[in-house]
């Protein structure tokens, strides 16, 4: 079996995959740079019992992490509690199967990369997927599966906990899609801005990154936390795939495993 592991700026994803590629077990942790291996292993290995899974029953392991700091533990974590060395995304070596079309390669997240493969192999191209995490990204994929960059904004959750602590009067609030664009109130007016501000805002970088394309037709992906709930709203996205993460590592590790 193989763990897959996705450590973002938020949450720290855990799946295990068997031989067939079907997942068999998927958890998320909070990301805290100060755990260590071993917090890690004995939280997992609970959860792997539940699964009725061993720890033994993993054989390999493969990492995408944003979060530097986190690797060194999660690099113990597979080696003292699972027995294999993983495979790093970004490492040397490590071969994505993709031509990444930037200035500077290197400073591609390894998130972006890895949905960027596992969107190509599901949907084709070319193509948009929007990640709804930390950062709400947008990244091109050509017709060729190449990666030609994107875009960068704030999260929806991250900006409005800068509106709560910049405003002494703005509450902290879940976000959600209100009944009415015109808010009758103070919280019904953030969440109108919040969600329909940033339903123009995928929308208008959609229209204007097809235009560089200069394509007819260019399919739109969703994937992340949010993308569910945009999705439902957003007339532009085609698609919201939440497992794209966690399928793009897979196909890495199968890729440089042969």
């Amino acid at each position: 079996m193989l763990l897959a592991i996705d450590s973002g700026n938020t949450n720290i994803v855990f799946a295990i995959f068997d031989e067939g590629g079907a997942v068999k077990g998927e958890w998320r942790s909070s990301t805290d740079t100060n755990r260590t291996a071993d917090e890690f292993g004995v939280w997992l290995e609970q959860l792997l019992k539940i699964e009725n899974i061993s720890r033994t029953d993993i054989n390999a392991a493969i990492i995408a992490t944003v979060v530097p700091a986190t690797l060194f533990a999660l690099k113990n974590l597979c080696t003292k509690y699972f027995n294999c060395d993983p495979m790093v995304v970004g490492d040397e070596g490590v071969d994505l199967g993709l031509d990444v079309q930037i200035e500077k390669p290197d400073e591609a997240g390894a998130d972006r990369l890895v949905n960027a493969v596992a969107a190509h192999e599901t949907y084709g191209g070319p193509l948009i997927v929007i990640d709804f995490g930390t950062a709400t990204t947008f990244d091109v994929i050509g017709s060729d599966g190449s990666y030609q960059g994107g875009a960068i904004a704030p999260g929806i959750n991250l900006s409005m906990e800068a509106l709560h602590l910049a405003a002494a009067q703005l509450p902290c609030i879940e976000v959600k899609r209100p009944d009415t664009v015109i808010g009758k109130n103070t919280v019904d007016s953030m969440l109108s801005g919040t969600f329909w501000g940033y339903i123009g805002m995928i929308e208008g970088l959609v229209v204007r990154i097809q235009e560089e394309m200069r394509v007819d037709k260019v399919r739109v992906i969703s994937t992340g936390g949010l993308s569910l709930l945009f999705s439902e709203y957003c007339d532009v996205i085609e698609i919201a795939d939440g497992d794209l993460t966690l399928r793009g590592l897979l196909s890495i590790h199968r890729r440089n495993s042969k």
